[in-house]
């Protein structure tokens, strides 16, 4: 294993940080966090048409921004978004190079979800809302000019874990029918029950510590007592049969690492058609680096690619 010299680079950068997020205010801790990820994060491509709207959800009115491709003829298949951050920190705004270019090249319309963060909003309020925005997409697909048939959910960290959680659910629910669910370096073990290789040795050094994932949890799951809940932990669910195509993109140098890739022999073991690539030399968090890291590409045309076969397969 040998840490990609792009990656060090932009390790070094964050290891410059004056001060830990965790030491911050929570909306301290987002300005920083999106005012260094937005200038190195990927150009925003122009698109014909983007909205920011507002949703019913548990909570109240709740925002999403609504990206169509130059192309609108259609109807068009939907990909729900969901951003990581640990379900403390991240936005709509820090993740919106990447949406507009999954709309321009799948093509497709992506719906990105400003669902609640803790530790204002604990959980259950993330996946809460991420299932409300799910049923606004399916009964609006229509009028959105995309198609109720074809939608996928995806998310990167902690976005990935909110995505797979909603998968299980929308299955155990009645639907909606998901084409896929794209996850990107996923939480999938929320409490990290099991001490897997990737961290045991990789949450240290490698930008997500252990400290800061036991911020994170503290923030989003105070009170908590069972680590049972598939909404915390996709992985505790004891049937994974029956979910969408999945594609799951993790990192060598992150301890989330075998925890993705365990998820994804799991549900491959139950049927389910998985995709599954880690990239070489990359640290946590690479995917937002785009004008930094060249896997930041590699790995968002991995899931274009896959979203594009998801959606013509149900075309």
């Amino acid at each position: 294993m040998t840490l990609h010299p792009q990656a060090q680079a932009v390790l070094n950068l964050l290891n410059e940080a004056p001060t830990p997020l965790k030491e911050m205010l929570p909306d301290e801790a987002r300005e920083a966090y999106d005012r260094f990820i937005v200038p190195r994060n990927f150009d925003p491509v122009p698109l014909a048409r983007i909205e920011d709207r507002k949703i019913s959800g548990p909570g109240g009115d709740m925002r999403v921004r609504i990206y169509w491709p130059n192309d609108e003829s259609g109807p068009l298949p939907v990909f729900l978004f969901f951003h990581g951050g640990g379900f403390v920190i991240g936005s709509i705004e820090s993740r919106d190079p990447q949406c507009r270019m999954i709309s321009r090249d799948t093509p497709c319309i992506v719906v990105s979800v400003d669902y609640r963060l803790a530790p204002e909003h604990p959980f259950p309020a993330a996946p809460d809302d991420c299932w409300a925005a799910l049923q606004w997409v399916h009964a609006k697909a229509g009028s959105l000019g995309g198609d109720p048939a074809r939608i996928a959910v995806g998310g990167e960290s902690a976005g990935g874990n909110l995505a797979a959680g909603l998968a299980l659910r929308a299955r155990d629910t009645g639907g909606p029918a998901l084409s896929a669910q794209i996850l990107v370096y996923p939480v999938t073990d929320m409490f990290f029950e099991q001490d897997l290789p990737s961290r045991m040795f990789l949450d240290e050094d490698y930008f997500l510590t252990r400290d800061q994932m036991t911020w994170y949890y503290e923030c989003y799951t105070p009170g908590i007592t069972s680590t049972e809940d598939i909404m915390l932990s996709p992985s505790k669910s004891a049937n994974l049969d029956n979910l969408p195509f999945t594609q799951i993109v993790t990192a060598e140098f992150d301890p989330l690492r075998d925890y993705g890739k365990q998820y994804g022999e799991r549900l491959a073991a139950a049927g389910v058609t998985v995709e599954y690539s880690c990239m070489a030399g990359m640290i946590h968090g690479y995917w937002h680096y785009g004008k930094l890291i060249d896997a930041a590409t590699e790995a968002l045309n991995l899931s274009i690619n896959a979203l594009q076969r998801a959606f013509n397969d149900r075309s």
